[in-house]
């Protein structure tokens, strides 16, 4: 299964008390491992690791299709059928991670050695064995979450906006003042969960440690296939190659909200106003398009128009994202996809919508789910989500802690890259597009793309900045904004649009810090799928621009793609990525050989601009 779990409906009583049940049991559990002083043998960890694998993959199995039962047929029975069967994963896999720290002394053979952290690494937060503790960590997670999401700004005499209809009129508004308010209103959400975050980076750290980490930011760093402290080097190195092309980015963008909002409003050498950006985050500025867009805009075709015209209905849809993976060499998807994928939204009852892929018993069962429309993003996502299901199919006959991705960005990114090759000469081919435009629709269409994938990669690099700095310690509670801020300048060049005063908790306004959810894989995922996307196009024999790259059709990049995606997660992701690229090292240079059209551009652009902040 690869499924967003954040969008999973699950009723807050029931999670806090089933919880609090949960991490009394395992308290019982945990000490055990923890009280074991006994010598242990390789013999014995081989043994354990077996059994760990066929336990858990029992239970991911049950979890997997109570989540999909309640995905598809939401209502309070399901959402408590699935609480229930996600805790009993959740316990396993505590329980047996805190067993596994018995065989930490002992010199284990690579691949066994690399079982054992997948183990330790597969959970964000680790409950620690104290009884007490492990009962507050559960209730405080749980309450982080509710508070986030019940969350609304409530507007005087005009009713309150949930999170959901605040992002949508972000993107659409244009007026200062509500912009402003309606920033600040969701902010608010964070004060409340900041004393809990406090208690949970202390309660959670405790955890890490009895695995044998410094803190629960080096647990995470730990899964990298390398020390932790070089896959901070290793990111930020990533960063700095990137770094020229997102500063004449937002010199642009900078420059153009100056002339359509006024430098009082946007100075010409400050960071820009958080509220401005048309996103809730600031982490991709797609949506202020319109104010940037050069004075050409030369895309001539509309893509969901051409859907539209031809009569492609849903299912149609998902056969253009198939001829695309069997056109590279892949087989069919198998009967079962077509009869128990979900497509359209049911008019008899509510659904998660949100797209999302998934492989229900770990061989052949997979599916996609989303309801989808007939638009390019939807066409868009379609593919993107079958390149999780054929990832999936072709390391299925890996061993269970050996059925995932190379490293947590992998998935994501391969995911990306075949969304890079829809292309207008993939749409002729396709016969969805007549003929293909030219080059006059480039830079239009690069920026397009860039002011969702170029600027996400500042926000992607420093939300776990912060977090690791806290997990430390290097960060005290007392500055957790202050530095949140500094970070956010430093890397992207925003600022708060309106003073933040000392309760104020602006991380925890992003779901993915109350949720625990680690971040750096997307920013490994923005950086791979171009990096993915060079070597295949290479393999295809493409000449050309890279933007213009589609690998559809070309059997020699379907082999190589396949012969990374069988290998999973059992081999270092540098070994992975050799197999793709032929390096064994992450390269950011295949983002400014895409976006080198648009880099030519922005530079004439800002030639009597003042850039930087």
């Amino acid at each position: 299964m690869w499924e967003n779990f954040s969008d999973r409906v699950i009723p807050i009583r029931f999670m806090k008390s089933k919880l609090i049940q949960l991490v009394g049991v395992l308290s019982c559990l945990v000490v055990i491992a923890c009280g074991d002083s006994e010598r242990v043998t390789v013999d014995e960890a081989t043994v354990f690791v077996e059994g760990a694998e066929l336990r858990l993959l029992d239970l991911w199995k049950e979890s997997g299709r109570a989540a999909w039962i309640q995905n598809n047929f939401i209502s309070y029975d399901t959402n408590a059928m699935s609480a229930s069967a996600s805790e009993k994963v959740m316990a396993a896999t505590i329980n047996l991670a805190a067993e596994a720290a018995r065989f930490n002394d002992i010199e284990l053979p690579p691949q066994l050695s690399r079982k054992m952290l997948k183990l330790k690494t597969s959970l964000a937060a680790v409950a620690p064995s104290n009884n007490d503790l492990q009962a507050e960590l559960a209730e405080i997670m749980t309450e982080m979450e509710s508070i986030y999401g019940t969350g609304e700004y409530c507007r005087p005499e005009e009713g309150c906006l949930s999170l959901p209809a605040m992002e949508r009129l972000f993107g659409e508004l244009r007026d200062t003042d509500e912009l402003l308010a309606m920033w600040g209103g969701w902010r608010k959400v964070g004060r409340d969960i900041r004393p809990l975050y406090e208690k949970f980076v202390e309660i959670s750290n405790a955890g890490a440690k009895e695995l044998g980490f410094q803190d629960t930011g080096h647990m995470w760093r730990s899964g990298y296939d390398m020390p932790p402290e070089l896959f901070v080097e290793e990111i930020e190195g990533l960063w700095e190659e990137i770094r020229p092309l997102y500063e004449s980015l937002h010199c642009h963008v900078r420059a153009k909200l100056g002339e359509e909002l006024g430098t009082a409003v946007v100075p010409p050498n400050e960071p820009i106003p958080a509220h401005l950006l048309g996103n809730m985050w600031g982490q991709g500025w797609g949506n202020i398009y319109d104010v940037v867009k050069p004075e050409q805009d030369g895309m001539n075709y509309d893509l969901t128009q051409l859907l539209e015209r031809k009569g492609i209905d849903e299912v149609e849809m998902v056969r253009y994202g198939e001829g695309f993976f069997s056109s590279l060499g892949f087989e069919p998807l198998p009967d079962s996809f077509w009869e128990r994928s979900l497509f359209v939204k049911p008019l008899d009852r509510d659904v998660v919508c949100h797209a999302s892929a998934w492989n229900l018993d770990f061989r052949d069962d997979i599916r996609i789910k989303m309801c989808i429309s007939i638009t390019d993003d939807d066409f868009v996502t379609i593919h993107h989500e079958l390149g999780h299901n054929y990832y999936q199919r072709a390391y299925k006959d890996q061993d269970p802690f050996f059925q995932g991705s190379a490293n947590d960005g992998f998935h994501e990114g391969v995911g990306d890259t075949i969304a890079l090759s829809i292309t207008p000469e993939y749409l002729v081919k396709v016969g969805l597009l007549e003929t293909a435009p030219d080059q006059r629709g480039d830079i239009a269409f690069l920026l397009r793309q860039a002011l969702e994938k170029v600027v996400f990669l500042p926000f992607g690099l420093l939300v776990d900045q912060w977090r690791w700095d806290v997990f430390s310690g290097e960060i005290p509670p007392t500055e957790y904004n202050r530095e949140w801020w500094e970070l956010r300048e430093k890397y992207q060049g925003v600022r708060p649009p309106m003073p933040r005063i000392g309760d104020d908790f602006d991380p925890g306004a992003k779901y993915h810090i109350p949720a625990n959810t680690p971040y750096a894989r997307y920013f490994l995922a923005h950086v791979l799928q171009f990096q993915f996307h060079r070597a295949l196009c290479e393999a295809a024999g493409f000449e050309g621009s890279l933007h213009r790259c589609s690998i559809f059709e070309s059997r020699e990049a379907g082999d190589r793609l396949r012969s990374m995606l069988e290998m999973g997660a059992s081999r270092p992701w540098p070994d992975a990525l050799e197999v793709m690229t032929g390096t064994r090292e992450m390269d950011a240079t295949a983002i400014l050989d895409y976006f080198a059209p648009l880099a030519a551009w922005l530079e004439e652009q800002n030639v009597d601009r003042m850039c930087g902040w």
